[in-house]
C-alpha cells in the first residue's frame, strides 16, 4: 500500500511540474516576490498532495521565531519533502544551491525564475563571495535566504561538515540567523521512493543576532543548536 500510494504522489507531482515550469516564464516580468506567490503555488500544492496520497504530515514548533524581516536560515537537510513544505512554513525564502538543478527540465526552469543563489561547490572562496553579494541582494529585494550548511542531503542518525557560506552571509550582512531541525528523513528517505505515513516534526529555534560575532563562531552556535535538538527529537520518537 505504501509503495502505491507513494507511486500516486509521484504521478501527480510529474504531471504539475511542467505546468508550474511554463507558468514560470509567464511570471518573469514581475518582481521576485510577486513571481515567488506564484511558483510557491506549486510546493503547496505538491505537499497538499504529499498529504493526501501518502498521510504525510507536519508539525511546527517554535513557529513564534520566525522574524518579520528578511532572514538568513540554516537547516538541517535530510529529504527532498523540506524544500517543499518550507515554502509553506517560511516566508518567502530563495535557496543557496549547486547551479546543477537549474538544469533539470520544467522543474529547473521554475526555480530558475526565482533568483536562487545557484553556486559552483567546487570554486571555493568564489562561491563564497557569490553567497555574499547575491544574498545581500535578495534580502534587499525583501527575500529570506535559505542555506542548508552541510550541502546535501543527510541519512537519519548522520551529521555533515557544516559549511560557512550561510553563517558568513548573516555576520557580513549583519542579519539574523535562525537555525531549523527536522525529522522528515525518518518519513522520506535520501533518494527514496517510498514516503511514509506520519508527522514530520519541525523545529525552529530563536533567531541569532550575529552582531559582534564572526562566521565561524556564529557557524558553531548554528551546528550546536541544529545537532543538539535532532538528539531531542530522536530521543522524542
Amino acid at each position: 500500500m505504501i509503495f502505491l500510494r507513494s507511486l500516486l504522489f509521484i504521478l501527480g507531482q510529474a504531471l504539475l511540474t511542467p505546468i508550474f515550469g511554463v507558468i514560470g516564464f509567464l511570471v518573469l516580468p514581475f518582481d521576485l516576490p510577486t513571481r515567488y506567490r506564484v511558483i510557491s503555488l506549486w510546493a503547496k500544492t505538491v505537499e497538499s498532495w504529499l498529504r493526501l496520497t501518502c498521510g504525510l504530515r507536519y508539525r511546527v514548533v517554535g513557529a513564534g521565531n520566525i522574524p518579520a524581516k528578511p532572514a538568513v536560515y540554516l537547516s538541517k537537510h535530510q529529504s527532498a519533502w523540506e524544500t517543499i513544505a518550507f515554502q509553506k512554513i517560511l516566508p518567502p525564502h530563495v535557496w543557496v544551491l549547486k547551479r546543477e538543478l537549474l538544469r533539470i527540465p520544467f522543474f529547473g526552469w521554475g526555480l530558475a525564475v526565482l533568483k536562487p543563489v545557484a553556486i559552483d561547490r567546487a570554486a571555493g572562496k568564489k562561491a563564497l563571495k557569490q553567497v555574499v553579494e547575491q544574498g545581500r541582494a535578495r534580502l534587499a529585494e525583501g527575500m529570506s535566504v535559505l542555506v542548508f550548511p552541510e550541502g546535501t542531503r543527510m541519512k537519519p542518525g548522520q551529521k555533515g561538515h557544516y559549511h560557512i557560506g550561510g553563517a558568513w552571509l548573516g555576520a557580513q550582512s549583519g542579519t539574523v540567523v535562525v537555525p531549523i531541525a527536522h525529522n522528515a528523513g525518518e518519513y522520506w528517505g535520501k533518494n527514496s521512493l517510498l514516503k511514509r505515513p506520519g508527522t514530520i516534526t519541525v523545529s525552529i529555534g530563536e533567531p541569532i543576532d550575529p552582531a559582534g560575532m564572526k562566521a565561524d563562531e556564529l557557524n558553531r552556535r548554528v551546528e550546536a543548536w541544529i545537532e543538539g535538538e535532532m538528539a531531542r527529537l530522536e530521543e522524542a520518537r
